[in-house]
Formats: C-alpha cells, sequence, structure tokens
C-alpha cells in the first residue's frame, strides 16, 4: 500500500513520446534508459501496436512516462488505426523525440509538421549509429536538412544515451514542475474545509484522486485541513473554533453549501481547481456564457476522461444533464463521450463541457481546449456549469489563469 501511495499518478508525468518508423529502434531506446526491458523488442516490423506509456524515475528530470509508439509507416487498415492510435498519443506529448535510422521520408516529414505546429518540445535522433560509416556527418546532414539539431545515439551499443538523457533534462518545460491546484488562494495557518460527498459513485474504501491531490497540497502549503461529508457539513462548521478561509465541495453539491457557508469562507469545487490546473481556466469561464444561450434544439457534448459504469447520481451521466435540460428543455440534445474518445469535428455542437479531467494530463486538455477554440465552439467546465446554473457563479473562487 505505501508503494502505491508513493507513485506520481501517470497524468503528473512529464510524457515523452518515442515517433518513428517500424523498426527504427524506439523501444530499444526506451529500454536503454530504463536499463532493462520495459518495451517489447523484436527484429518483426510492427510489434508494437497500440502505444505503450510505461511510466519510469528518470534520473535528473523526475516521473515521466515513456510513450512507445507504433511505426508511422505502418501500412493496412490495421495499420492505419495504428497509426490513429499514434496521433493520439501526440496529444498527450509534453516532449516528442523522433527517430530517424537514415533520411527521413513523407511519413517523418509530416510528423514533424504536425509536431512543430502542436508546438510541442522535440528532439530528433539519428539512431543505428554503430551500423553507420560516418554517424557524425550523416547527422549534420539531417540538421541541415530539418533546421533542427540532430543527436547521434545507438541503443544497441548505448552510444550517446548520457547526452540524450542531458537533451532531455534541458527540453522539459522549464515551469512544467511550477503548476498548482490551488495557487495563492491560501497560504501557511489557513483553515481549509473539504466537502466530500460519499455517494455510490464514490469509491469504497478510499477517496477519488481530486480529494487526495488537494489535500497533499494544502498540507504542503502548511494548511490547517478538516474534513466532512455534505450532511455533516452543519456540525463540523459548529466544532470549528473560526469559519474556514476556503470551503472546497464538490461541484453538484454548490446549492448546498452555499446555503451553510459563513460569509466570510469563499467557497470553489475540486473540479474548478482542476480546471485551471488542467486546462485553461479562462476559457471556460468565458464558455460559461454559452449556457445561457442553450435551446431545445441545441446540442451539447459531455466529456468525461474516466471510462465507468454509471447510476442515477452520476453528475456527467444524470445530474448536470437534467439541469441543464430543466433551464433550455427537455428536447436539448446530449452527446456523451468518455476516456480518450473525443470527436475531432466539434461543428454540431453549441458547446463542450469537460470534466475535471484528474486522469489526464495538462497537454492533453489543452489539446482539446485549442481543437474547440479552433473551431469556434465554447467549451467549459462540470463545475463552472454547476455553479452557473446554481447563479453563483461570480461568486465562487476560481484560481488564477
Amino acid at each position: 500500500m505505501t508503494a502505491t501511495l508513493n507513485q506520481t499518478p501517470r497524468a503528473e508525468r512529464v510524457h515523452i513520446a518515442f515517433f518513428g518508423r517500424r523498426n527504427s529502434g524506439k523501444s530499444s531506446l526506451i529500454n536503454a534508459f530504463a536499463g532493462h526491458k520495459v518495451a517489447l523488442v523484436s527484429d518483426v516490423a510492427g510489434t508494437t501496436t497500440d502505444p505503450v506509456y510505461k511510466s519510469f524515475e528518470l534520473l535528473g528530470v523526475g516521473p515521466v512516462v515513456f510513450v512507445d509508439t507504433a511505426g508511422l509507416d505502418d501500412g493496412g487498415d490495421l495499420g492505419q488505426l495504428r497509426v490513429e492510435k499514434t496521433r493520439q498519443a501526440l496529444d498527450k506529448t509534453d516532449l516528442a523525440i523522433l527517430v530517424l535510422t537514415g533520411d527521413p521520408g513523407q511519413e517523418e516529414l509530416a510528423w514533424l509538421a504536425a509536431i512543430r505546429e502542436k508546438k510541442i518540445p522535440l528532439l530528433v535522433l539519428l539512431n543505428k549509429a554503430d551500423l553507420l560509416e560516418d554517424a557524425e556527418t550523416a547527422a549534420q546532414t539531417l540538421s541541415q536538412q530539418l533546421e533542427l539539431p540532430v543527436l547521434t545515439v545507438s541503443a544497441q551499443t548505448g552510444e550517446n544515451i548520457p547526452a540524450l538523457l542531458d537533451a532531455i533534462m534541458k527540453a522539459v518545460p522549464d515551469d512544467f514542475w511550477d503548476r498548482t491546484l490551488l495557487g495563492d488562494m491560501v497560504g501557511p495557518g489557513d483553515l481549509v474545509l473539504l466537502v466530500m460527498p460519499q455517494d455510490t459513485e464514490a469509491p469504497k474504501g478510499r477517496l477519488i484522486l481530486p480529494q487526495v491531490q488537494t489535500t497533499r497540497e494544502l498540507l504542503d502549503k502548511k494548511c490547517t485541513v478538516v474534513s466532512c461529508t455534505t450532511d455533516c457539513l452543519q456540525n463540523a462548521l459548529a466544532a470549528l473554533a473560526h469559519p474556514p478561509k476556503l470551503i472546497i465541495t464538490d461541484a453538484h453539491s454548490f446549492p448546498q453549501v452555499w446555503e451553510q457557508k459563513p460569509p466570510e469562507s469563499i467557497l470553489t469545487a475540486f473540479t474548478i481547481l482542476f480546471a485551471g490546473y488542467k486546462g485553461d481556466i479562462r476559457t471556460f469561464l468565458e464558455g460559461a456564457a454559452a449556457v445561457e444561450a442553450l435551446t431545445e434544439t441545441s446540442r451539447v457534448l459531455i466529456a468525461e476522461a474516466s471510462s465507468h459504469s454509471h447510476n442515477e447520481e452520476d453528475i456527467g451521466r444524470s445530474k448536470l444533464p437534467a439541469l441543464l435540460r430543466k433551464k433550455a428543455g427537455q428536447g436539448l440534445t446530449i452527446d456523451h463521450v468518455q476516456g480518450n474518445d473525443f470527436p475531432q469535428d466539434l461543428s454540431p455542437y453549441d458547446l463542450v463541457i469537460h470534466c475535471g479531467a484528474c486522469m489526464f494530463n495538462r497537454r492533453y486538455v489543452m489539446s482539446r481546449v485549442l481543437s474547440a477554440e479552433r473551431q469556434k465552439v465554447p467549451i467549459t467546465n462540470y463545475g463552472i456549469v454547476l455553479a452557473a446554473v446554481s447563479g453563483i457563479l461570480d461568486q465562487v473562487a476560481v484560481p488564477e489563469g
């Protein structure tokens, strides 16, 4: 149990993805980093099918996820499905590593352009240097052609693996580890009350990730943290020597908590905190204005990060749709996607509503935000919508954008 609790969640790790043609040595390079076999290696082209995500502690960088992707040149119907999975992995990539073994083909050049378009930090490698007559000259030629530095490496001999590690350390964005859930909302000595409903959606015997991660950050900030469930809120407030500076609750409990909170306490929700931490809080706040314009002929997409079964207490499948239809009319069309499913074409929708996305890394959430912005479709967040529908959005605390 202790080892599990000490593990950094995948969503909080730097996602380092290796892209290249089949048999370019992507899996072998990952194994060279790890010092043992973590990725399946074979001489058979196409061994890696769906992207493989492997969590690892990389010396000098910290907790990372190595992403081993299928070959960019995979052919046939099945191969195209694999390439599409690789394309989805690109949206989660914090640092892209393009692995070449010679002159780049059309596939590599197209992916290089896609990586540049998404403004993802990039390293270019010339792998299998041990098989080349003059690897350095070949790398210089490639560098001039691509207008990018090219590092020669060999997964087989380990040549320049330390240099690659150093390049990764320099390429990881400086502010990657600086983002926080709460920003300057609270500081040392502040009293914070967490209202955590334990309904049928809550997992037995444990807290959900947003509750755990928020608690940990509050403790790191040297706050005093008190927790209760919604039905015990009144008793919890009565037991405190003074009102809490901040109350954090599940968004669907906004109305009950708002009615009972002390006037001097500020209120927010776990999902709103994650909206700022994972995405663009200002874009989400602007997107909430579209709720007022919804009618029975409108169409809304609700996106959930986690894949799970649903019941009558589910926010995305039950509570939120009921509130939206009560406001806009029962004819309102609501579609749902979950997990990695997210349509490339958002034009049919008048509004996209995303969950807090605690299971996704920020790069992936921002790829969805940017997709909505490019298509001029408003996008917002569960908690922001629930606050808006409750009429308290302008009085709820949001993290700095």
